[in-house]
């Protein structure tokens, strides 16, 4: 008899545990709806929206900064995954559009841009969060090096590129996802077209960004 597989794919569970973790996957579904759309909405409203008792909600994640914690650091997680798989990608060019075009369409940015400053991330976030700029670091550097990078772009500016992606957003998720790769489409043009070899294309206006200026969200106030 085959195993039973969940919506992901994976070898379902069964009884308790089964449904255990399917309750946690329509929290976590929920709760990134719920705080992508308002970071201040209350934990019922995702319990509400998960379908689940408060109970439930609150056995896996006892405030609402565990569940805080644990969405960006699954999109952490995510972003890591994405840029290793690339890395075996032997035109430099085609594994940063293929990161990028994985990475929003996974709209793992929207997280960072809504949630951070909202919560205190853990030591492993910090690791994770390292891992994720070096692994960044050297897609960039490798593109350039191949001349499919314009020479004065940093590794940071690729935080804003997917900033802008993030931003765009219609009811509609499927045509949200359209919009911005077409988005991302044109912004990777300007980033691989005039001033990759540096013969007639103009400078960037403006410094490039300082390492971790882009994180100012990450401190939270007060």
């Amino acid at each position: 008899m085959p195993k039973q597989t969940d919506d992901h794919g994976s070898p379902g569970l069964a009884g308790r545990r089964g449904r255990a973790a399917r309750n946690d996957a329509a929290i976590l579904d929920a709760a990134r709806e719920v705080f992508l759309a308002d970071a201040k909405a209350p934990v019922a409203a995702v319990a509400e929206r998960a379908g689940v008792g408060m109970s439930a909600l609150y056995r896996r994640y006892p405030g609402k900064e565990d569940l805080l914690r644990r969405l960006c650091h699954d999109g952490l997680r995510r972003w890591i995954e994405e840029a290793e798989a690339v890395e075996s990608e032997p035109d430099a060019g085609k594994a940063l559009v293929a990161f990028l075009e994985r990475i929003v369409d996974a709209d793992v940015h929207s997280l960072t841009v809504h949630l951070a400053g909202t919560f205190t991330p853990t030591e492993e976030m910090g690791r994770d969060a390292r891992r994720a700029a070096e692994l960044m670091g050297r897609l960039v550097e490798r593109a350039r090096a191949a001349g499919r990078l314009r020479r004065d772009l940093v590794a940071d500016d690729i935080g804003l590129v997917l900033e802008g992606c993030a931003a765009v957003r219609v009811p509609d998720p499927e045509r949200t996802r359209e919009l911005r790769r077409r988005f991302l489409s044109m912004v990777l043009e300007g980033l691989t077209g005039a001033g990759v070899t540096g013969a007639d294309g103009a400078a960037l206006p403006g410094p490039a960004p300082e390492p971790g200026e882009l994180n100012w969200r990450w401190r939270r106030a007060g």
